[in-house]
């Protein structure tokens, strides 16, 4: 395994937690330190991005990154966890299905910038705890709503009771709300039956490993994080700035035009740490040193 560690591309099964996944990659690689980005719920599959060693300290720039789901719902109830594996809220016993322009007019209400209320049943923590744990403990959970961007939402498939969606979306999307707003916007209860994330910045479902293939390929499997974080701008810094910035020191740079202003930092053509743009001061400032 190489001493900086590096990324994996993980297949989640449905069944299985995030957590339960992570603890059989530490088993495989006999490494302590392994952590993922973007909890999948455990009845979802797909790309579950992990960082093994040193690469850990990544993680929170991988969690930034967009992501792409496939999502079935389905109308006719409503339950407490957004999902069919909840306690049904609501039904009708029978209903006219929206048309398939009907949904197409919805789909494109809720395509840019939305305002989303995340599910109680979530891992988002209040006050260090999950909400989710919060809510199997009795005790009542209000989650404020969030500004969320949905990219692209693309109707599939359509049948008397269920839709097929592919969506495009930012960081802190959660689908299964997504399904339930379609729902109410179509004065219909409805639930996300199925799940599937295709990706997560550059991590891909086509690329994604089982765990039975990590297994066989160990740390064979770990991939260089920096090719990985496509999404932060990069930037090259001159060789002679390189001991500078791993000792913590700016650097001056009033020609720079920021795309991002967290940024992928290369020396010699090395990838060496994350950095930010100070637009005030027009620097370079370091965040966190991966390679000395």
């Amino acid at each position: 395994m190489p001493p900086g560690g590096g990324f994996l591309n993980l297949l989640k099964p449905p069944g299985m937690t995030s957590h339960d996944v992570i603890s059989l990659a530490r088993r495989i690689l006999r490494e302590k330190k392994i952590g993922h980005a973007g909890t999948l719920d455990p009845a979802a599959a797909g790309v579950l991005p992990v960082a093994v060693g040193q690469a850990t300290r990544l993680i929170e720039y991988l969690e930034q990154a967009d992501k792409s789901y496939r999502v079935e719902m389905k109308f006719g109830f409503s339950t407490d966890s957004g999902d069919d594996t909840g306690r049904i809220l609501s039904s009708v016993s029978s209903f006219t299905m929206p048309s398939k322009e009907e949904i197409r007019n919805v789909l494109n209400r809720f395509t840019g910038s939305i305002r989303q209320t995340p599910p109680a049943y979530s891992a988002i923590k209040i006050q260090g705890k999950r909400a989710c744990d919060l809510i199997r403990q009795g005790r009542e959970v209000k989650l404020p709503s969030r500004t969320v961007n949905i990219y692209r939402l693309a109707l599939l498939s359509w049948t008397p009771e269920r839709i097929l969606l592919d969506v495009d979306c930012s960081k802190g999307t959660y689908i299964r709300s997504l399904c339930q707003d379609i729902g109410q916007a179509l004065d219909l209860p409805a639930v996300m039956t199925f799940l599937v994330r295709r990706r997560v910045g550059d991590f891909r479902l086509e690329d994604a490993l089982s765990l039975e293939e990590l297994a066989q390929q160990k740390g064979k499997a770990l991939l260089a994080p920096a090719s990985l974080l496509s999404h932060l701008a990069r930037y090259d810094l001159a060789p002679s700035r390189e001991k500078a910035f791993c000792n913590g020191l700016r650097t001056h740079d009033a020609l720079y035009v920021p795309v991002t202003d967290l940024l992928r930092v290369y020396a010699a053509d090395r990838f060496i740490g994350i950095g930010r743009y100070d637009r005030s001061s027009r620097e370079i400032v370091p965040v966190k040193v991966i390679q000395r």
